[in-house]
């Protein structure tokens, strides 16, 4: 464990996972002054302990130290960690808020921001909106699901447009964040073990990409995906809706 003091002006934020959304929320966090501590059960790979170290962030590898965990006013989660294990359990018993990266993150910048979602393609999607949005010259970055942290970019750059690959389970962690363009690519069976082996309970998940949004917005979704139809049914949709098939 590496202890340092904290600025109290931002709170007392907790950090779940030590990885690439962890550290950059870490980041962030501290750059806004709040007093941030991480802890990851397994080890933390060199690269980011280092990185942790220079920011000078409390934190913990190898366990989780849970006099320490419940003293979040908030705790920020890497999506790898079910929402079904003891310590997420524990703390909302607690009513301490558990949310996203993503979530954290959005709440320090004004710039617009393209959120893909679906179980395939998207990837694939995100770097050829971002590809496309870069070579005609738009002040754009690229994070999410694709493996570059949302957070350590609002807190280092300023850019104009995001394009943010989404997972589901990045999506069950946001509550308040709203997407300026949401795209559904698609929803076919997949990580239903978090689901309870249910695909409803899967394109519920998908389907939050919508949330907060408003008619100023824009969803877009493919007409020809059955899942997608049977959800679209359930869900109040305040976007203006462009489907494509």
């Amino acid at each position: 464990m590496s202890l340092a003091s904290g600025n109290e002006a931002g709170g007392r934020l907790v950090v779940l996972g030590a990885g690439e959304s962890g550290v950059g929320a870490a980041k962030l966090a501290i750059k806004k002054g709040y007093n941030v501590f991480v802890s990851d059960a397994g080890k933390i790979a060199d690269n980011y302990k280092k990185e942790l170290e220079l920011l000078g962030a409390q934190f913990e590898e190898g366990t989780h130290s849970l006099e320490l965990i419940f003293m979040a006013e908030e705790v920020v989660k890497s999506p790898g960690i079910p929402s079904d294990t003891p310590l997420i359990k524990a703390l909302k018993e607690k009513n301490i808020p558990v949310i996203s990266e993503i979530e954290f993150a959005g709440r320090f910048t004004n710039a617009r921001t393209i959120c893909i979602t679906g179980s395939n393609g998207k990837s694939t999607t995100t770097m050829l909106t971002y590809h496309i949005l870069q070579k005609a010259g738009l002040n754009v970055g690229l994070a999410g699901n694709i493996g570059h942290s949302f957070a350590a970019q609002v807190a280092d750059k300023e850019f104009d447009w995001y394009v943010l690959e989404i997972s589901s389970f990045m999506l069950d962690d946001m509550y308040e964040f709203r997407a300026d363009i949401a795209v559904l690519l698609n929803i076919t069976p997949d990580h239903l073990d978090r689901y309870d082996y249910k695909i409803a309970n899967y394109a519920a998940s998908k389907m939050r990409i919508v949330q907060n949004q408003t008619s100023a917005d824009t969803f877009i979704y493919c007409a020809d995906d059955e899942e997608t139809k049977k959800i679209l049914d359930k869900v109040d949709i305040q976007a203006q809706a462009y489907p494509f098939s």
